[in-house]
């Protein structure tokens, strides 16, 4: 009897300490010099904040505009921790209803180094990953559940990167879904509640692209009507960099970390239906393909990494690959060739393997396509698909994710890239040096 009082008497003092609001997060969304978002999504209506400090001075600690969670957004917020100090290391926690909730893991966030005209650029390690299926018996398909393996986002928690590319097919829509706001709301909230997510979310800075499952139905393209909202709804889940360089509905992003800088492609939006008999259909947009280039010619990083939904370099025409859209993939390569454009990478998903592709080009440096495919979702044998620029002994058809690591002198720039399956182990490693992309 006293045990059983003790148990309601816990219960009855959490929910009083507003304990049991969390549906997930938090989540750490864009690092700058001097800001860094925070996400996090509450069960009902409640007020939200972050109170955080400089881990080097605890005492002095500061807080974020106090915001409230509502119905229309799922009870999503995002607040901003500002007036932060460049190359810092953040403690922070959450307060609901001004009461702070407690975590079983640590809460920290950073703002990325001022190195410029000072010192070598930073070292630091991102995490690269697509394909995130979460069973939900109830509207999946009939038969084996499709989702498998969730202890990988443990894996990439225990490697303690610094910040993680998402690079479509983040969650799965069903037919349930992607007709309301509602449904897309629904989807998200259950995908990202994962309980095995929650630390790397609240510890690593995340970026996101979307691909077809989280846009809308299945190898959906620019006429799927809901796209409005599909934008708003993504928008809300991952905090995206300031700036919207194509409006407000594409999700098509930039953004650098070290002396490296990221565009976040949108091969949604834009994007011809996959059946269209024109020749010179597009998947990108040339609105896009113009802002790339030129933003690619802006850029002076040494690594200029370009994840899209698609593969782009892979040559076999299949599925939803840029192959088969040949002529804009042609314009593409040939615009980054002749505007003479160094440092250019790809990073791609979609296809449930893993794979490194490799184009060469006449006079200047080969182009690579990473292939990370999948976290959770099916895995997929590409068998004899002829992906005739695949290098050898690349292709891995188990859940994985890639970790790559930026290091070396200014002078030496290079990346490291290692495929990690599902318990942690190097499937492969390549390294690519900046003056070999040149």
């Amino acid at each position: 009897m006293k045990n059983l009082l003790l148990i309601i008497t816990i219960l009855i003092l959490g929910k009083a300490n507003g304990q049991g609001l969390i549906q997930s997060g938090p989540m750490l969304g864009y690092s700058d010099f001097r800001e860094v978002a925070i996400w996090v999504q509450t069960k009902n209506p409640a007020k939200v904040k972050f109170r955080f400090w400089d881990l080097e001075n605890p005492t002095k600690t500061r807080e974020t505009e106090s915001a409230n969670s509502t119905k229309i957004n799922g009870y999503a917020v995002t607040a901003i921790a500002d007036s932060l100090l460049p190359g810092k290391k953040y403690g922070y926690e959450l307060l609901v209803n001004e009461k702070v909730q407690k975590f079983n893991y640590p809460l920290r966030f950073q703002t990325i180094p001022l190195w410029q005209f000072r010192s070598d650029p930073p070292e630091f390690i991102f995490a690269v990953g697509s394909c995130t299926y979460v069973n939900e018996p109830f509207w999946d398909r009939p038969g084996k559940s499709y989702g498998d393996s969730m202890q990988i986002f443990k894996t990439i928690f225990d490697k303690k990167p610094d910040l993680m590319l998402w690079i479509g097919d983040n969650t799965y829509t069903r037919e349930g879904d992607w007709s309301t706001r509602n449904g897309f709301l629904h989807r998200y909230s259950h995908t990202r509640a994962l309980p095995e997510m929650q630390p790397l979310l609240a510890s690593t800075h995340h970026y996101a692209t979307w691909d077809d499952h989280e846009y809308g139905p299945n190898d959906s393209d620019r006429s799927f009507w809901n796209k409005n909202i599909a934008s708003s709804v993504f928008k809300t889940f991952w905090p995206c960099p300031p700036g919207n360089p194509l409006g407000d509905g594409p999700v098509t992003s930039t953004f650098g970390w070290g002396d490296c800088q990221f565009f976040m492609l949108d091969d949604r939006w834009f994007r011809a239906p996959n059946n269209s008999i024109d020749s010179t259909k597009a998947f990108l947009g040339d609105d896009q393909i113009n802002w790339l280039i030129d933003a690619l010619t802006f850029s002076k990083a040494p690594f200029k990494i370009i994840s899209c939904g698609g593969q782009v370099i892979n040559d076999a025409r299949v599925y939803e690959n840029y192959a088969t859209y040949p002529v804009e993939r042609r314009k593409l390569i040939q615009r980054i060739t002749d505007a003479k454009i160094p440092g250019v990478l790809f990073f791609s998903g979609d296809r449930h393997h893993a794979e490194l592709s490799k184009l060469e080009r006449p006079g200047t440096y080969p182009l690579y396509d990473l292939t990370t495919s999948p976290l959770t979702a099916g895995t997929h044998n590409p068998g004899n698909e002829k992906n005739t620029l695949r290098m050898d002994g690349t292709l891995f058809n188990g859940h994985n994710f890639a970790l790559c690591k930026v290091t070396g002198t200014s002078k030496e720039r290079k990346l490291i890239i290692d495929l990690i399956n599902n318990r942690g182990d190097i499937v492969w490693s390549k390294e690519i040096k900046a003056s070999e992309l040149k």
